[in-house]
């Protein structure tokens, strides 16, 4: 006879353990795209490079897609720990850690994460059903951190997250005119003349 009991913690620890798989493999999926692109890459190629069959990640994951979803949402996650680390820095204005988030968001380096980005919203746009979970929390993940910070520094809440959507809006429009068109320096003088705008003359 089954201890119900005894048997749904170790179901819990299975579960717990799956999860961490899981993560693991975003993580070093995540890592390999950010050096390597994603240009050519398959299941089995990427499998190959972080050390796991493509049946792992089909296990995992599902599908190419539901995996290049997962990789997307994990990236911005990381971009927000980033800037609440910047904003943490002692002596470290708002605008100069604005700055040393989109000197990251830009390297040339990680055109491939942007590009991927991009590619997945526009898949989850047209509807198709496994990249629409990267809809979830694509603006209001964002927008509580970067009201937060607003309303920390004194803004209005409402104002606040007005002025976080505005920011985010900037920051995404201009990521995607570096990829369209090329041009470093004319993206690079725009986030500077809307950093002057939106934070005076810090």
């Amino acid at each position: 006879m089954v201890n119900r009991g005894e048997s749904q913690p170790e179901g819990a620890a299975v579960h717990a353990r799956d999860g961490d798989r899981r993560a693991q493999l975003v993580d070093a999926a995540v890592d390999h795209v950010a050096a390597h692109g994603i240009a050519d890459l398959s299941l089995r190629r990427l499998g190959a490079a972080i050390g796991v069959s493509h049946r792992m990640l089909i296990h995992y994951f599902g599908s190419r897609e539901q995996l290049l979803v997962e990789i997307v949402r994990t990236s911005e996650r990381r971009r927000r720990d980033l800037l609440s680390r910047l904003r943490a820095e002692p002596g470290l204005s708002p605008a100069d850690a604005a700055r040393l988030l989109w000197r990251q968001l830009t390297d040339p380096a990680l055109a491939g994460q942007e590009r991927l980005f991009f590619e997945i919203c526009g898949h989850a746009l047209r509807g198709r059903p496994e990249a629409l979970p990267v809809l979830e929390g694509l603006v209001a993940d964002w927008l509580e951190p970067l009201a937060a910070a607003e309303v920390a520094a004194g803004a209005d809440p409402a104002a606040a997250r007005n002025r976080a959507r505005l920011g985010l809006a900037t920051v995404r429009g201009l990521l995607l005119d570096l990829l369209a068109t090329g041009d470093r320096a004319g993206v690079d003088a725009a986030m500077e003349e809307f950093l002057r705008l939106y934070y005076g003359s810090q």
